[in-house]
């Protein structure tokens, strides 16, 4: 297997230690004749770069966001019909273990009908490449599509999996810290789901020590998770009693994205629908443009679907 990386950076020792054949142009990869592509350059050029790939015929990979905007994936959504090709947006903590779990808890009804959940993403921005300055991150810039609602979709992207589609979407967004950033660091996000659930969602980009985890509220009991322990507790309400459900020791974040990808690869030798392909990732999109847009105009908002 040869791996080809389109990249206009410096070459690293990384890639030269990998033995990638290292190209600087989009053109000359699609003359390689790929398998497929994995496009993980910055979030408002996913788009423009999945439709010429899309053109050539080639599976598509794509790091979540989908984009920063609608614009184009139509004509995206167009080419992948046209070619009948396989395609998933980055969406790695539908492959974490406890997620899986609760997701199975919610479908059993093991704590009941759900009524509502709260979810929390916040780590300290500064902190996540410390070999790079901050504020030139795609996530610290407008023109590349970042701030943490399109950054950190995946507390947004992984309720649609649980609950599917999202009625009305208020928010509070904006910039709050003192980071030297030019987009929003904070949005407290309200959802109601098509099913009558309501979603509570606070992301953040400055919260020191980090925090991630959920709350699931329902008519029998309550399920906790939180990702620095890695465990799944149920509280069963008749027994009045906690349950620990699963626990995970010394668990490999990177198992995530492993899984991922096989998952990817096993959909393009079976020709199978992915868990996440472009028609979905536009609605989840499309929702976290809602977010954007009600804390904008400080209404509530219902999302295209």
């Amino acid at each position: 297997m040869e791996i080809l990386v389109c990249t206009t950076r410096n070459h690293d020792n990384f890639l030269r230690k990998t033995k990638c054949k290292i190209l600087d142009s989009l053109d000359a990869c699609i003359r390689e004749k790929p398998d497929f592509a994995v496009i993980t350059n910055e979030t408002s050029f996913h788009i423009k770069t999945a439709i010429q790939l899309a053109k050539a015929g080639i599976h598509l990979f794509i790091e979540k966001p989908l984009s920063n905007s609608l614009a184009g994936s139509q004509n995206l959504l167009d080419e992948i019909k046209r070619r009948k090709l396989i395609t998933l947006v980055a969406c790695n903590f539908r492959f974490h273990p406890c997620l899986r779990k609760i997701k199975e808890i919610i479908y059993k009804k093991e704590i009941g009908r759900i009524l509502s959940i709260q979810v929390e993403n916040g780590s300290y921005l500064p902190e996540w490449h410390p070999n790079e300055r901050y504020q030139q991150s795609y996530a610290s810039r407008k023109d590349l599509g970042g701030g943490v609602v399109l950054t950190c979709i995946h507390e947004i992207d992984y309720l649609y999996w649980f609950f599917g589609n999202v009625n009305e979407v208020f928010s509070i967004t904006g910039k709050f810290s003192d980071l030297d950033i030019s987009v929003e660091d904070l949005s407290a996000i309200l959802l109601r789901f098509t099913n009558k659930v309501v979603a509570e969602i606070h992301l953040d980009y400055f919260q020191q020590p980090s925090s991630r985890g959920c709350k699931v509220i329902g008519t029998k009991g309550t399920l906790l998770w939180d990702i620095n322990t890695n465990v799944v507790k149920l509280y069963n309400a008749r027994k009045k009693k906690w349950i620990e459900k699963l626990k995970l020791s010394n668990y490999d974040m990177n198992l995530m994205y492993v899984n991922e990808l096989q998952h990817f690869l096993n959909c393009i030798n079976n020709r199978k629908k992915s868990i996440n392909d472009v028609k979905e990732g536009i609605k989840i999109l499309n929702i976290a443009l809602a977010v954007k847009k009600s804390s904008k105009i400080k209404k509530m908002v219902v999302p295209e679907k």
